[in-house]
């Protein structure tokens, strides 16, 4: 499959995509606006630099960096897109009137090509491996720099690659620059055939997430309020339909061994939140909505995080964490949120995106893969009973994040390549 036929099945694909956003609509109020974004029906201003961040984890990490460029070209125009209501949340939180945010269109060549035109960026920065086809060609075609940055490629998604290559290929060729985060990453960046003087390895900025102070004490008044500082309390973070039940079962069995024990499940997408709390309820246990602040009192025995933007601090207000997407098919989320917090960190065995992390965090005895419910509470009992474990996997945890700093100074330096011509 070429480039134009791609084209061609996403115009076939248009009434799919209406449907998408009205399911999406009707499961979520976020969804219900901005529609004209995502066809590229925004009136835009042209800024010197675009970033795309995709969703919530993305765009915490390109945070740092975007900051970093601010302070050292203050006359630089911004532009900053994402496709996910959350995501949206943490640019208007972090930026708010100091860059141009937007949706990312949907790939169909009329919106990206609209969409270049309008920002015509002289420099593009993409978040991970969120790649499409049409936005390269046309961001090419203005003879836009091209960085991907904090760049992962699991063997997966390095194979799916490789099954369409006309199409691929092209694109990847195309980049200016990859930051990868691992050696592994890069390996499969240049087997794939990009020029391995355009692939980097530079870490991963999600090892540089800052923990400010004032997280840390809202996350301490938070577990005040919950009567909760001698409670054991876990986080279920961006769970999934599928493991909505099997937390629910893990927590049933620590609660026979800490009947006191407090969960907060935070389910991946908003449209799940009220599916979550439904599961609960039918789980026959007591729950308080985040979101509506229900009081939790000592019979609460789940917290439904139903709100945005507020995963880390319910970390941080919690001793340890499982991270969803892992025991179904799904491919993980960031485990380093909870690690940089000092909690030990569990996850199921679907982590391929973060492969590579966890890995870093395994060796280091900060995580442990779980394949099934029983499994996540025998964890999660053996670690509150014993204290030493506990603070050994809390302190690998913290170390592991600290040990790994650094891909921010090394993907700003790309950056200023780019910007100033030398890529």
């Amino acid at each position: 499959m070429n480039r134009s036929l791609y084209s061609a099945l996403l115009y076939l694909l248009l009434p799919l995509l209406l449907v998408y956003l009205a399911v999406r609509a009707f499961k979520s109020p976020d969804y219900r606006g901005r529609w004209g974004e995502r066809f590229s029906l925004k009136g835009l201003q042209q800024t010197d630099l675009l970033l795309h961040c995709v969703s919530m984890g993305e765009t915490i990490a390109a945070i740092p960096l975007i900051k970093q460029i601010q302070a050292t070209y203050p006359d630089l125009t911004i532009t900053v897109t994402t496709t996910s209501p959350t995501g949206s949340a943490e640019v208007v939180r972090a930026f708010a009137g100091t860059v141009q945010h937007c949706y990312l269109p949907f790939d169909l060549a009329w919106c990206s090509r609209r969409f270049v035109k309008q920002v015509a960026p002289k420099t593009c920065i993409i978040m991970e491996t969120e790649l499409w086809p049409n936005l390269i060609h046309y961001l090419k075609s203005n003879d836009t720099k091209v960085l991907l940055a904090n760049a992962r490629l699991s063997q997966k998604s390095a194979d799916a690659y490789q099954k369409r290559p006309k199409l691929n290929l092209p694109m990847l060729q195309s980049l200016d620059a990859i930051a990868a985060q691992s050696d592994q990453a890069a390996t499969r960046f240049i087997k794939l055939g990009v020029n391995q003087d355009k692939v980097t390895v530079c870490g991963s900025l999600k090892f540089d997430l800052t923990i400010e102070h004032a997280r840390i004490e809202a996350a301490k008044a938070l577990r005040e309020s919950w009567q909760a500082r001698h409670r054991p309390v876990w986080v279920a973070g961006s769970v999934h339909p599928g493991e909505f039940e099997l937390v629910l079962q893990a927590h049933q069995r620590v609660m026979q061994q800490y009947p006191t024990a407090l969960m907060v499940m935070v389910p991946r997408h908003p449209e799940q939140f009220d599916a979550a709390v439904t599961a609960v309820k039918q789980a026959n246990m007591l729950v308080a909505r985040r979101s509506l602040s229900q009081d939790v009192t000592a019979q609460t025995q789940v917290v439904v995080g139903d709100t945005m933007g507020e995963l880390l601090t319910l970390y941080a207000a919690a001793d340890q964490a499982f991270v969803g997407g892992t025991l179904i098919e799904s491919g993980g989320h960031n485990p380093l949120e909870p690690a940089a917090v000092g909690l030990p960190v569990c996850v199921g065995p679907h982590h391929w995106d973060f492969k590579e992390i966890a890995q870093l965090l395994e060796v280091k005895g900060a995580l442990q893969i779980v394949d099934s419910s029983e499994q996540l509470a025998v964890f999660l009992i053996e670690l509150f009973a014993n204290k030493q474990v506990y603070t050994t996997a809390s302190d690998a945890a913290k170390q592991v994040v600290a040990e790994n700093r650094g891909a921010l100074q090394k993907q700003f330096s790309l950056v200023e390549s780019l910007l100033s011509g030398k890529v």
